[in-house]
This record gives C-alpha cells, sequence and structure tokens, in this order.
C-alpha cells in the first residue's frame, strides 16, 4: 500500500498507523505526478484518488485563479491519473474516484461544483469503456463528519450533526468508515464499473 497526500506530516502519520509506504507531493502537480507514476512497480491492484470537498461559491464572488484550481482538482486530476495508470493497474483492476454528490438542493454557490461533479461522473463512464478491463467507478458522499468538515462549518458543526442524526432515514451521520466500506466493495466486486455509487444516509431524501 502507497499513501500520497499534499500535506508530509499527515501522510507520515497515516502511514505509521498503517505501515503503508508513503510520498507526499501536490497531486496538481501534474509533473510530478507522472514521475510519481514512473517509479512505481507494475502492475498495480487499486488506485483511490480522493480530491477536496465541495467548495460553495455564490456568483457574485466567483474567482477565476481559485475556480482553474478547482478544476484542476476536482476533473484535471482524475484524469491525469487515469492516463497515468492506465499502462500500470492489472486488467480487472480498480481506479477509484472520490467526489461529492451531485443531486439534492439547488442553491447560491453551488453553480460551479455542480458542473464539477456531474463532469467527473461523466468521465468515470466513458472512462470505464475507455480503460477496460480495468474498472472505473466514483464515490459520490453527501456530508461525512470529517475534521475538514469541521474546520469548514466551525461552531455549526455541532448543529449540522444534529440536524442530519434527526432527519436521515438511517439515523446518523456518515463517517470516513462508511466510505472505507463501501470502497472496499467497489475495488473486490468485479462486476462493477462505470458506476457513480451515491453515499450520503438519505440525505438526498430529506434535502432534494
Amino acid at each position: 500500500m502507497i499513501i500520497t497526500a499534499r500535506n508530509p506530516e499527515r501522510v507520515h502519520h497515516a502511514g505509521r498507523e498503517l505501515g503503508a509506504s508513503i510520498a507526499a507531493f501536490d497531486a496538481t502537480d501534474f509533473d510530478r505526478l507522472a514521475r510519481f507514476f514512473d517509479e512505481l512497480p507494475a502492475p498495480i491492484d487499486h488506485i483511490q484518488v480522493t480530491g477536496p470537498g465541495p467548495h460553495d461559491v455564490p456568483l457574485a464572488k466567483f474567482d477565476l485563479d481559485e475556480a482553474r484550481r478547482e478544476l484542476d482538482a476536482h476533473l484535471l486530476l482524475p484524469l491525469q491519473v487515469a492516463r497515468e495508470a492506465a499502462g500500470k493497474v492489472r486488467p480487472g483492476g480498480t481506479l477509484l474516484f472520490t467526489g461529492c454528490t451531485a443531486r439534492g438542493p439547488t442553491g447560491e454557490g453551488r453553480t460551479f461544483i455542480s458542473a464539477l461533479t456531474a463532469g467527473l461522473s461523466a468521465v468515470t463512464k466513458s472512462l470505464a469503456y475507455e480503460l477496460a478491463p480495468v474498472r472505473v467507478n466514483l464515490i459520490a458522499a453527501g456530508f461525512v463528519d470529517t475534521p475538514l468538515s469541521e474546520a469548514v462549518l466551525g461552531d455549526r458543526m455541532d448543529a449540522r450533526r444534529e440536524q442530519l442524526r434527526s432527519t436521515l432515514p438511517i439515523g446518523r451521520v456518515i463517517g470516513p468508515a462508511d466510505i472505507a466500506a463501501l470502497a472496499v466493495h467497489l475495488m473486490t466486486n468485479t462486476a462493477v464499473t462505470g458506476g457513480t455509487f451515491d453515499i450520503d444516509g438519505g440525505q438526498q431524501l430529506v434535502e432534494g
């Protein structure tokens, strides 16, 4: 297992905890990403790409440079990984992307991230055909209780947790372990490819 991340301290901690090899670099530096794949021995069984969470920006505050960075992270990075991994992943292996749900409430600030999310779902479907027999799938997550979510919401985090506990059909908030369980299933179920798999605890049913 090899774990990569931009933050050296965090990726070293994760590597020690899981007994994994690590590499610390910014994956949107596509030259560095290419060198990383060049140095990997083949074949690779599974690759999972996790991107940043949704970044809602009202149109009045839309910044073109920031949008280009979001485009790199949410859409161009998965495409670049797919290109670099094409000759490395074994037949029947997995290329797994992680994004956010495209369905749900339409509101101020959702325009650009909604377009990126829909685009990644379309890319996943096309890559599943182009890279076959490598399987390509997308996990589309709703709200997940993570340190990133807490950093974004700040003192509103507890209220958001309580709201979800009281309204979601599953009666609890989704955590990282739920996402991991779905990822393992998609890596091991060799009949699944080209799909977008929503995991939101029923959030779309009550907020959509």
